[in-house]
C-alpha cells in the first residue's frame, strides 16, 4: 500500500468511527428529549415501557425507548456515551460487581448504598430506590414436593438432598462468590446429581418431573405458570439483585419533574407482581408495552403517591 492509499484508508476509518453508535440507537438521542434504555428480556422491556409511560403521562414529551440492549454493560455505555439518559432497570448485584468492579455482598441495604454512591461519584448518575422487586437466582421446587416435605427454605432441602436431582444454570457451576462451590460451602450439603443446563430449560424440566429442584430466576413468569415454590435463601448465598431506574444528573437538571416521576415508582412492584407481569406477557403472548400500559392504568399512573423531601415515597 502506497502513501496515498494509506492516507485514504485512514480517512475512511476515521469517518466510520465518528459515525458509530451503539446497536439500535441510530446515532444518538435528541439532546432536548428523554431516551430510555430497556433491554432484551421480557422483564426489562415491560419495565422500560412502564418508565416511558410514566414520563409521557407527566411530561409533554414523546420519550424514546431502546429495547435491544442485551446486557447491563451496553445499557451503561449508552448512558456514558450520551446515546441515552435513563436506564429503566438496573440490578444492584450486577452493577456492583460489573460497572463498579466491587466484590459481591449479601446485604441488600449496603449493596443499594454502594451503587447509589458509586454511580453518583464515578458516572454522574442517580441510582433511584428500588421498584420493590429483585430478580436473583433462586432454588425452586414443585408445590407437591414443597407440601410433602414442608419445604420453605433452601436449608429445608438438606434432609432429602441426597435423593434429589438438581437442574442449574450452566454458568452457575463456575461462578465465583455465589456459584456451586459457594453453595456447598454455605449450605454444607449436596444433591444426588447436579445437571448443568440452559437457564430457560430448568422450569420445563421441573414441571415435567425430570428434575426435583432447579435454580432459576426469582421473577420468571413460569414460576406462576407452573405453580412452583421459590425457596428462601435463608443463609444469604445470593447477592441482592434489587431493580431500580438510573438517570443522568444532566437529564434530571433539564427535566426536574423526572426525579419525582421515577420516585413515584419506588416499591410499586413486588416480586410476585413482576412474576405476574412476566407471566401475562410470556404465557398469554401479550406485548410488553400492552402489559406495561395496563399496569399503569390500573394504578392510575401512581398519581396519588407523594414524594417526601428525602426523595422517597410516603
Amino acid at each position: 500500500m502506497n502513501k496515498i492509499q494509506k492516507i485514504a484508508a485512514l480517512f475512511v476509518a476515521v469517518l466510520l468511527l465518528s459515525s458509530c453508535s451503539l446497536p439500535g440507537l441510530g446515532g444518538g438521542f435528541n439532546e432536548e428529549g428523554i431516551t430510555i434504555t430497556g433491554g432484551s428480556t421480557t422483564e426489562q422491556q415491560i419495565v422500560g415501557y412502564i418508565v416511558e409511560g410514566m414520563v409521557e403521562h407527566y411530561i409533554d414529551i414523546d420519550a424514546q425507548i431502546v429495547n435491544n440492549l442485551g446486557s447491563s454493560s451496553l445499557n451503561h455505555q449508552a448512558l456514558i456515551g450520551g446515546d441515552a439518559n435513563v436506564a429503566a432497570i438496573k440490578y444492584t448485584g450486577t452493577s456492583l460487581t460489573g460497572e463498579l468492579g466491587q466484590a459481591p455482598i449479601t446485604d441488600p441495604e449496603k449493596a443499594l448504598d454502594l451503587v447509589i454512591d458509586g454511580f453518583a461519584d464515578k458516572f454522574d448518575q442517580k441510582w433511584f430506590p428500588t421498584y420493590g422487586f429483585a430478580n436473583t437466582y433462586a432454588f425452586m421446587v414443585t408445590k407437591e414436593l414443597a407440601d410433602e416435605y414442608d419445604l420453605v427454605t433452601i436449608s429445608d432441602l438438606e434432609e432429602i438432598a441426597g435423593e434429589l436431582n438438581a437442574g442449574v444454570d450452566t454458568s452457575w457451576m463456575e461462578r465465583e462468590g455465589d456459584g456451586y462451590d459457594a453453595f456447598l460451602e454455605t449450605y454444607q450439603f449436596d444433591f444426588n446429581r447436579v445437571y448443568p443446563m440452559q437457564i430457560g430449560l430448568v422450569y420445563n424440566a421441573l414441571q415435567a418431573n425430570e428434575m426435583d429442584v432447579v435454580l432459576g430466576y426469582s421473577t420468571d413468569g413460569r414460576i406462576k405458570s407452573y405453580d412452583l415454590v421459590v425457596l428462601e435463601d435463608d443463609k444469604q448465598l445470593f447477592p441482592p439483585y434489587d431493580a431500580s431506574p438510573v438517570a443522568t444528573f444532566e437529564v434530571l437538571e433539564a427535566y426536574p419533574e423526572l426525579n419525582e416521576i421515577l420516585l413515584k415508582l419506588q416499591n410499586s412492584i413486588t416480586d410476585e407482581k413482576m412474576q405476574e407481569l412476566n407471566f401475562i406477557s410470556d404465557n398469554n403472548l401479550i406485548e410488553p408495552k400492552v402489559v406495561a400500559d395496563d399496569f399503569l392504568k390500573e394504578n392510575n399512573y401512581f398519581e396519588s403517591v407523594d414524594v417526601n423531601e428525602e426523595g422517597g415515597t410516603q
